[in-house]
């Protein structure tokens, strides 16, 4: 069955099973990291990252005496594949990370992510090109790669790089079913209170509007081409918005076109947006914010990648 995140497993590390709520994320990004490392390898005569799958969460301990030894895990769904041995390391409790087909990969709280609901089978993306779900190799038919965050809900001894794997051990014996979930190595430690704020991970949300009017023509000195500078929007926001919070954001339109919200325009929620090297969008035209929100910002600030192209004459 599907991997929710926000679900609870049955988890074996050394010798104990305890239960733990457990969050996926990450696919996205450790598909390119292990793209990019691959081929450095190939780059340098190595024979490239391992295409098993694998969810690596971080360590967790609570503040309560009752809980000081509770830890976070590493997880993969169907690890495989061989690998380099250069990116693996090996699990304290586990035996050989090689053997495994988990990558050494260290957690950088720096990184953004974008939001998962679970445990993704596969990445249906076109960054994955045609080399199989991971992005990698697809010889062993591996799933993707994750990080996953380990609550522990009764302390458990269980040291950095150690093994953990993640069952479902209260499902029905009659049922025909496999009852494993998950394994992996613990790559990081988490504090639930001091690092609750550090993972950066996001929601990409997008909003679209029409062009109403265009701006004057202007014929770019560079190419010859008619464009426009200024143009029009509407249908974008609500003629009660307050518009002082949108001013400065970047809009693009369906050809990659990107302005940016120059004024209100009217009292309707009408919006006039800037062009620094010019646009040939017609009126009826779709114009699109795109921006992303990070679940642990309280603010619920507006971030934006896109960025200003130089100006064009014209």
């Amino acid at each position: 069955g599907q991997l929710t995140s926000g679900s609870k497993f049955h988890v074996s590390v050394g010798h104990s099973t305890v239960m733990a709520t457990v969050t996926f994320w990450g696919a996205h990004e450790i598909c390119d990291k292990l793209k990019r490392m691959q081929n450095q390898h190939q780059n340098g005569g190595g024979n490239g990252a391992a295409s098993g799958s694998a969810a690596i969460t971080a360590n967790e301990d609570a503040e309560d005496s009752a809980a000081k030894s509770k830890r976070g895990g590493s997880s993969s769904k169907k690890g495989g594949g061989a690998a380099d041995k250069s990116i693996h390391g090996s699990s304290s409790l586990g035996g050989d990370a090689d053997v495994a087909g988990l990558p050494h990969l260290e957690f950088d709280y720096d990184e953004d992510f974008v939001h998962q609901d679970g445990y993704l089978e596969t990445l249906e993306d076109d960054d994955a090109g045609n080399s199989g779900p991971t992005g990698l190799s697809s010889d062993n038919d591996a799933m993707p790669l994750h990080w996953a965050l380990l609550h522990f809900h009764t302390p458990v001894y269980c040291p950095l790089d150690s093994l953990v794997i993640g069952s479902r051990l209260d499902t029905d014996i009659n049922v025909n079913t496999c009852r494993l979930a998950f394994s992996g190595r613990l790559v990081e430690r988490y504090h639930p209170k001091k690092d609750a704020d550090r993972i950066r991970v996001y929601t990409k949300k997008e909003r679209s509007g029409v062009v109403c009017r265009l701006g004057d023509p202007h014929r770019r000195e560079d190419d010859g081409r008619v464009i426009r500078y200024e143009v029009y929007g509407s249908d974008l926001f609500k003629k009660e918005t307050d518009m002082t919070q949108f001013v400065g954001m970047k809009i693009e339109t369906d050809k990659g076109d990107i302005g940016s919200i120059h004024s209100s325009f009217g009292t309707s929620g009408k919006f006039k947006v800037f062009f620094p090297g010019g646009t040939d969008v017609r009126e009826g035209d779709k114009l699109h914010l795109r921006f992303k929100r990070y679940a642990n910002d309280p603010k619920k600030a507006m971030h934006q990648d896109a960025v200003l192209p130089k100006e064009r004459v014209g």
